[in-house]
């Protein structure tokens, strides 16, 4: 301060003082890479969990088709030895005089009809495990999308950090074409499903 009263800075004040009230008009470059990067970690990590979840839901749609697959042949080997027992009871049929022959025509009967149902349950079981293999089969065609994707975007991160190092602009705008990649190929994943 003078002595009249009038307050004055140095040169080096006002300039510090200008580019500080200038920092704040204009965001830097890294300012705009933090925040490219900051965003672009947030969208690979829910492409990241949507294509863990995705995932699962193929190896449980996968696992109920094996199970179901499973029990149906369970099933089929219950008829094989239904159909097994009903040929021995028409062998003994012919075998056996005519005053006993009731016995094994109400045994053939009995084993016609389970056959009947254990063949609609077989049936009904080879339907399940087909629904759920082809559930699994349309949750898994995103899954190679969703990698790409995440892929796209760790490379848009390790562009954007190249950027905020170098200071070299070519590079965020090949950071963005990336994120751009990645964010079209989610999309595209999504779709899918």
């Amino acid at each position: 301060m003078t002595e009249n009263g009038v307050h004055t800075h140095a040169p080096h004040e006002e300039f510090v003082q200008e580019a500080a009230q200038g920092h704040h008009k204009h965001h830097s470059l890294n300012q705009w890479v933090a925040i490219f990067t900051a965003i672009l970690a947030s969208l690979g990590a829910l492409v990241s969990y949507q294509g863990t979840r995705t995932m699962n839901e193929v190896l449980l749609y996968k696992n109920e088709a094996i199970l179901q697959k499973t029990h149906a042949a369970d099933q089929w080997n219950y008829y094989q030895a239904v159909s097994t027992k009903a040929h021995i009871m028409q062998l003994a049929l012919a075998l056996v005089p005519p005053s006993k022959a009731r016995l094994f025509r109400e045994k053939i009967a009995k084993y016609t009809a389970q056959k009947v149902t254990i063949k609609a349950r077989a049936d009904a079981l080879e339907a399940r495990s087909r629904h759920a293999d082809r559930e699994s089969a349309r949750l898994d065609r995103p899954h190679n999308g969703m990698a790409l994707s995440l892929i796209f975007i760790q490379i848009a991160i390790s562009l954007a950090s190249i950027t905020a190092l170098t200071g070299r602009r070519w590079l965020f705008i090949a950071a963005g074409v990336a994120a751009a990649l990645g964010a079209g190929l989610w999309g595209y994943a999504l779709w899918l499903v």
